[in-house]
């Protein structure tokens, strides 16, 4: 639910910004954030998350309508910042990912999974970079289709790209 809300959130900026003021607007992702930590998660993602709200709450007091686009950015500048950090303190966040589903990962994963960490946090800055100009320069309906659609699309063909790329590098195992 609290994802779906998320993922929600530009068209509900879109249609909610010709009827609120853009304060009650940056309740939501600040909202959900709170539900998040309430609901026990305490993860690097909910301190992400927790940084990019108090940013947006901090840009409204000078730009209330900036501070309501800003959300996007942010979440995908934390999420790189995220990914990029696992490099200095290890193991890289794909590696931790993946160890989830399959703790025993064999040794040679790691330089893939490097890899991997590293286009996804190429793939963060451009994707805030995208949605930055869409802030700055766009429309309110650009922001939306980008921030709200274009952006997922991006991401699924990187999950699904990478996803085909996995299968022809990793080694065949035995039955």
């Amino acid at each position: 639910m609290l994802g779906l809300a998320g993922l929600a959130y530009p068209f509900l900026v879109l249609a909610g910004l010709r009827f609120l003021p853009p304060v009650a607007l940056l309740a939501l992702p600040v909202l959900l954030v709170l539900a998040r930590l309430a609901l026990g998660r305490r993860g690097p993602t909910e301190a992400v998350l927790g940084v990019a709200a108090l940013a947006v709450l901090a840009l409204n007091w000078a730009a209330p309508t900036l501070a309501v686009r800003a959300w996007p950015v942010l979440v995908s500048l934390g999420l790189a910042t995220l990914f990029a950090a696992s490099f200095r303190w290890g193991p890289v966040m794909v590696e931790r990912i993946a160890r989830l589903a399959e703790p025993d990962l064999p040794e040679v994963a790691r330089p893939y999974l490097r890899r991997v960490t590293l286009a996804w946090v190429g793939f963060f800055l451009l994707n805030a970079a995208i949605a930055g100009w869409t802030v700055l320069f766009g429309s309110l309906e650009q922001w939306a289709l980008y921030n709200g659609f274009v952006s997922y699309l991006l991401m699924g063909a990187m999950f699904g790209g990478e996803w085909l790329v996995r299968r022809r590098v990793r080694p065949k195992q035995p039955a």
